[in-house]
């Protein structure tokens, strides 16, 4: 099959589930990285107390801090794209009397 200049193309603007999937996997990257700053500052807050501080603690306060910031943040950005999508509206409607 050629590439002729009368051959169709693909439409280059994406749909809406692309463009959310896109969207959702951008902010969670970004807030990834937020995530982990709080966590190196956790981290630093938790060493900068006690002496006597072992590994084991310093990785289960940067790995369960960094989870309990992402699971916030993925639930939010779940909650934020919804909204943006116009479903809530739909599920919002009430049916009238008269129906």
């Amino acid at each position: 099959m050629s590439n002729s200049p009368h051959s169709p193309r693909p439409d280059p603007v994406s749909g809406p589930r692309q463009t959310a999937l896109r969207r959702f996997w951008r902010i969670v990257r970004l807030l990834s990285l937020f995530a982990a700053l709080i966590a190196l500052a956790a981290v630093l807050f938790v060493t900068r107390g006690d002496e006597g501080v072992h590994v084991h603690m310093l990785v289960a306060t940067a790995l369960g801090t960094w989870l309990m910031i992402m699971v916030g943040a993925v639930l939010m950005t779940l909650v934020f794209l919804s909204a943006s999508s116009g479903h809530d509206d739909e599920a919002s409607k009430t049916p009238d009397k008269g129906d």
